[in-house]
């Protein structure tokens, strides 16, 4: 026999029961994103680089209210690392997808993204590419992949034009020319873009030489740089190999009309420049690079170094990209995958800090994105190229 008592606390435990998921819901829930990068192996800086840039993008996404259409739901980061290797990354990307990632940022690699992505399409997960300038990633159709930044092909076209500018105004004192150049992806496309560039313009490309990532001795290839003795030598690898190059080179006493890099690894990095001041000096980038005329650039970049860590191209590459996909989440009202591509392939992004254009995509290609000219300035990295960014006349050559 029921008692009245009985029956009241049944009553309640009931009431109480039906009332969790009404105040569970009246708090808007997480939005799960990816944040996938190589924070360990070969590219291990990079990958943190771009980890820290996506943290504390979200860290501020967060703090601003997170995602008001989804009543100010917060966006929680899952890490993943891709160790180095595309297979690693493609088996971060199962995982993530196994636990309900709406969208995935990253994965800073050429040949992590070309693999990354194409697994992410499997499942129509958004993934947008923070770094990765191959064109291939934005080439094979994938309708869920987007890049925020220019591609290789718009960075080298970029760079060989400028540099036919200042070497015109200079009188042409620079005719041949020298690539080095990592095996992967990134370095080998960068170099075959550029060999069919440059011709064009009256350079004659005396060699191109490729080398193993990691390497850890550049005394051979310096040396043949010097029996070469190129008025311009254009390096196109990662940040360790870069770094070491440029030194071996110094060392060497070898100093050619210019240094002129195409996204090169070490030439648009304060660290490089703090560390080897007089290796980095003079030398030119075509590159990612922030704004320098936005007060939230240089904001950000206080934050970095208030951190004891650089402001390097990782970092507002990846702050950037997740921005844009915040943005995208907004827009959709909806963590559905689906709604998230529909919603960045209609994106018109402007609230950044990258010198670009609006954002249009076409076929998963930010069209309004630029790289900018840089140079090592008395200890600084400054924008040469285009004029509206212009923060020092440009030197060229180096050794006038």
């Amino acid at each position: 026999m029921t008692t009245r008592r009985h029956f009241m606390s049944q009553t309640a435990a009931a009431a109480s029961a039906m009332s969790f998921p009404l105040i569970a819901g009246a708090q808007a829930k997480s939005v799960k994103v990816g944040v996938l990068h190589p924070v360990t192996g070969a590219l291990a800086y990079s990958g943190q680089q771009c980890r820290m840039g996506a943290l504390m993008a979200i860290e501020d996404i967060n703090k601003a209210g997170g995602i008001k259409s989804l009543g100010g739901a917060k966006i929680e980061a899952m890490l993943g690392d891709a160790q180095s290797s595309p297979q690693a990354g493609t088996a971060e990307i199962e995982k993530m997808n196994e636990a309900g990632v709406c969208a995935v940022v990253g994965a800073f690699a050429s040949a992590i993204c070309l693999a990354t992505t194409q697994a992410a399409a499997k499942y129509n997960l958004p993934h947008v590419v923070d770094v990765g300038v191959a064109d291939q990633i934005v080439e094979r159709g994938l309708k869920n992949t987007f890049r925020f930044g220019p591609g290789y092909k718009k960075c080298a076209e970029v760079a060989v034009a400028n540099l036919h500018v200042l070497n015109t105004a200079a009188g042409k004192p620079a005719r041949t020319v020298m690539i080095i150049h990592e095996e992967s992806l990134f370095g080998t496309g960068t170099a075959n873009l550029l060999s069919k560039e440059l011709p064009g313009y009256g350079y004659d490309v005396k060699e191109v030489i490729k080398h193993a990532n990691p390497t850890r001795d550049f005394n051979n290839i310096a040396l043949r740089i010097k029996q070469v003795n190129p008025d311009i030598v254009i390096p196109a690898n990662y940040y360790n190999e870069y770094a070491l190059l440029v030194r071996t080179m110094q060392q060497q006493k070898i100093s050619p009309k210019a240094i002129y890099s195409v996204l090169g690894g070490a030439a648009s990095s304060y660290k490089f420049v703090k560390e080897f001041p007089e290796a980095a000096n003079g030398i030119i980038d075509c590159n990612h690079w922030f704004n320098p005329r936005d007060k939230r650039s240089l904001e950000l970049k206080k934050r970095v170094e208030a951190q004891g860590q650089f402001f390097s191209y990782e970092v507002f590459m990846t702050y950037t990209a997740m921005t844009l996909l915040a943005d995208a989440i907004d827009r959709a009202k909806s963590t559905d995958r689906a709604a998230i591509i529909d919603a960045l392939n209609k994106s018109t992004f402007s609230n950044h800090i990258m010198p670009y254009g609006t954002t249009q995509f076409v076929n998963g290609q930010n069209m309004g994105a630029q790289p900018l000219m840089t140079q090592v300035v008395k200890g600084d990295i400054k924008v040469i190229v285009p004029r509206d960014y212009r923060e020092v006349e440009p030197i060229f050559p180096l050794n006038a």
